[in-house]
Protein backbone atom coordinates (compact mmCIF):
# COMPACT_ATOMS: atom_id res chain seq x y z
CA UNK A 1 0.00 0.00 0.00
CA UNK A 2 2.72 2.30 0.48
CA UNK A 3 4.28 1.74 -2.98
CA UNK A 4 0.98 2.29 -4.22
CA UNK A 5 0.47 5.57 -2.52
CA UNK A 6 4.31 7.22 -3.24
CA UNK A 7 3.26 5.88 -6.95
CA UNK A 8 0.21 8.28 -7.20
CA UNK A 9 1.39 10.88 -4.91
CA UNK A 10 4.70 10.83 -8.21
CA UNK A 11 2.09 10.60 -10.34
CA UNK A 12 3.10 7.67 -11.74
CA UNK A 13 1.09 4.58 -13.39
CA UNK A 14 0.83 0.61 -13.15
CA UNK A 15 1.02 -1.92 -10.71
CA UNK A 16 2.70 -3.58 -7.78
CA UNK A 17 2.63 -6.63 -5.73
CA UNK A 18 4.23 -8.33 -2.93
CA UNK A 19 5.82 -12.01 -3.63
CA UNK A 20 6.49 -15.19 -1.47
CA UNK A 21 9.87 -14.25 -1.70
CA UNK A 22 8.78 -11.10 0.68
CA UNK A 23 10.26 -8.64 -2.25
CA UNK A 24 8.23 -6.04 -4.29
CA UNK A 25 7.68 -6.32 -7.98
CA UNK A 26 6.05 -4.58 -10.66
CA UNK A 27 5.79 -1.98 -13.49
CA UNK A 28 5.44 1.57 -13.12
CA UNK A 29 5.29 4.20 -16.14
CA UNK A 30 5.87 7.53 -16.03
CA UNK A 31 8.67 10.61 -16.66
CA UNK A 32 12.11 9.29 -15.67
CA UNK A 33 12.53 12.17 -13.20
CA UNK A 34 9.71 10.77 -11.30
CA UNK A 35 10.49 6.86 -11.55
CA UNK A 36 14.32 7.67 -10.50
CA UNK A 37 12.94 10.19 -7.81
CA UNK A 38 15.36 10.77 -5.12
CA UNK A 39 12.44 11.02 -2.42
CA UNK A 40 12.22 7.03 -2.82
CA UNK A 41 13.13 4.65 -0.44
CA UNK A 42 14.74 1.67 -2.21
CA UNK A 43 16.96 -0.73 -0.67
CA UNK A 44 17.62 -2.52 -3.80
CA UNK A 45 16.34 -2.37 -7.14
CA UNK A 46 16.49 -4.00 -10.47
CA UNK A 47 14.88 -2.33 -13.22
CA UNK A 48 14.18 -4.06 -16.66
CA UNK A 49 13.12 -3.60 -19.74
CA UNK A 50 13.14 -0.19 -19.28
CA UNK A 51 12.10 2.30 -22.66
CA UNK A 52 10.30 5.31 -23.62
CA UNK A 53 6.69 5.53 -24.55
CA UNK A 54 4.58 7.40 -26.34
CA UNK A 55 1.28 6.67 -24.60
CA UNK A 56 0.72 5.38 -20.62
CA UNK A 57 -0.70 1.31 -20.89
CA UNK A 58 -1.95 1.77 -17.56
CA UNK A 59 -4.69 4.91 -16.26
CA UNK A 60 -3.66 3.76 -12.43
CA UNK A 61 -1.88 2.67 -10.07
CA UNK A 62 -3.01 -0.59 -8.04
CA UNK A 63 -1.93 -3.28 -5.86
CA UNK A 64 -2.31 -6.97 -7.62
CA UNK A 65 -2.95 -9.71 -5.21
Amino acid sequence: MYTQAEGKKLGLVGWVQNTDQGTVQGQLQGPISKVRSPKSHIDRASFRNEKVILKLDYSDFQIVK
